[in-house]
């Protein structure tokens, strides 16, 4: 790769990497009898010794097998003998499907292979299978689903070469004069992204692109081809759904689309007193409690704010950093918390329903309470999409987008560590792992507290302020 130094540091690769070994390594565990090939650092020696342990005829299957062909390196996950005399090359994926990006991965793979000589008999591909259910401690065996993908990979092995020699041309010249766009971020993030779009002019404060959905996309489609590169620059008469002119009007005039009356009228069968509820999930792609499955969603901690009688919000809150399985004490925390009666406020209010459900499946001794608290959530956030909009949100409704445009004192962005979705499962497996420092595991309980108990919170504020007639935007 050239011009590391440009590299964009991502935290959040990070714990992906990170999956993607541990599941590299259980696939190998369910393999019997294999031979790991080394030499992480010396690349050359890696290449020599897959060749020897090809040529010893023992035939044991191969980890990490190393193979050269035309300047191009690949290893290889699996590399497993057949009866046949041939070899069939496995990549493991801790996705949960086949994806058309491991398609070509898989491609490379094989091209170099039989480049180097190797007699491949199948391409396949290991994915996590969310069926799995962990039910014996380090027993993993069903966890990875093998998809022979030989017929899909073989047109691409064919064109490889094309590949190959269009990224040698790349590598000769100087960096593409290609302006960034939805590729920069397929499958992944670019990495180079910023210093890309340093020499790009300017992007406009409100692209058409904001507009959300399909008749949004279509909508900012005709508004590029008209030439029109910001929102605020759209003709007046543009026939658009009510929705998105919400979003057009608010966005050229700067004044916020807000339907106090709307709102008041979409809450009032909601009945008292009404509790503001808010889970923060984990799901470990391998899972590592028993009864559990890959990528389920399992409560760690949750925030709720009860309106009372007085005027007052008391708050409960629910974290468990043990370690163990945090089910059963966020069961029992809910059903003390949530009461029998009154409406439980959510924002996308389906993950809270469908964690409480699964904790009633999971505990038969609670369930009636926490069926029934289900069946009470109502969802805030369809309410406030259709009764409010800022340009400042930029076509999206995330409580994160809303909150600093509706109440500008209340801001995620003044938390400190935590203060996003992805940031909370990330620090709570931090927390939980055996080697941190327990006062890097309090500091972490403080920031997941203080970032639950403001997304909780934060529904509470807006419904106060939005169905007020006065705007606090002035």
């Amino acid at each position: 790769m050239n011009r590391r130094d440009l590299l964009a540091a991502d935290p959040a690769r990070t714990p992906l990497l990170a999956v993607g070994n541990q599941v590299g390594e259980i696939a190998r565990d369910l393999v019997p009898g294999g031979v790991l090939i080394g030499h992480d650092d010396r690349l050359d020696l890696a290449v020599a010794e897959t060749r020897e342990r090809i040529a010893d005829g023992r035939r044991a299957p191969l980890f990490e097998a190393t193979f050269v062909h035309e300047d191009v390196l690949v290893r290889v996950d699996l590399l497993l003998p057949e009866a046949d005399g041939g070899w069939r090359i496995c990549e493991v994926k801790s996705a949960a499907s086949v994806k058309p990006y491991h398609l070509g991965d898989l491609a490379s793979q094989v091209w170099v292979a039989l480049g180097a000589g190797l007699p491949v008999s199948a391409a396949e591909l290991a994915h996590i299978d969310t069926r799995f259910s962990y039910t014996r401690a380090g027993d993993y065996a069903g966890l990875l689903r093998t998809v022979d993908v030989s017929e899909r990979v073989a047109p691409l092995v064919n064109r490889r070469h094309l590949v190959v020699t269009a990224a040698r041309q790349c590598l000769a010249g100087g960096e593409p004069e290609i302006a960034t766009g939805g590729q920069c971020a397929t499958p992944y993030p670019c990495p180079f992204q910023g210093h890309c779009r340093a020499g790009e002019p300017p992007v406009a404060d409100y692209p058409p692109e904001l507009l959300p959905g399909a008749a949004g996309k279509t909508a900012a489609e005709a508004l590029r081809q008209a030439g029109i590169a910001d929102l605020r620059d759209a003709p007046p008469e543009l026939a658009l759904p009510p929705a998105l002119d919400r979003i057009l009007t608010a966005t050229r005039t700067g004044v916020a689309f807000h339907d106090p009356a709307g709102f008041r009228a979409a809450v009032a069968d909601w009945p008292s007193p009404l509790r503001f509820l808010d889970f923060e999930t984990v799901g470990f792609a391998i899972p590592r409690w028993l009864g559990t499955r890959p990528f389920e969603a399992v409560p760690f901690q949750f925030s709720c704010h009860l309106a009372a009688e007085d005027g007052t919000y008391p708050q409960t809150e629910f974290l468990d950093l043990t370690g163990a399985d945090p089910s059963r004490a966020c069961a029992e925390a809910l059903v003390d918390c949530l009461g029998e009666t009154g409406a439980i406020v959510a924002w996308a209010a389906g993950v809270e329903r469908a964690c409480i459900r699964r904790l009633a499946r999971l505990f038969p001794d609670l369930a009636p309470r926490l069926t029934a608290a289900a069946d009470r959530v109502v969802d805030l956030l369809p309410v406030v999409r259709n009764t409010y909009y800022h340009r400042d949100m930029r076509g999206s409704w995330s409580i994160k987008a809303v909150l600093p445009c509706r109440l500008p004192a209340l801001k995620y962005s003044d938390l400190q560590g935590v203060n996003d979705g992805m940031a909370a499962p990330n620090a709570y497996q931090e927390a939980i792992h055996p080697d941190t420092d327990p006062r890097r595991r309090e500091a972490l309980r403080a920031e997941l507290l203080a970032y639950c108990r403001l997304d909780s919170w934060a529904m509470v504020a807006l419904c106060d302020s939005l169905g007020r007639d006065d705007d606090p935007q002035g």
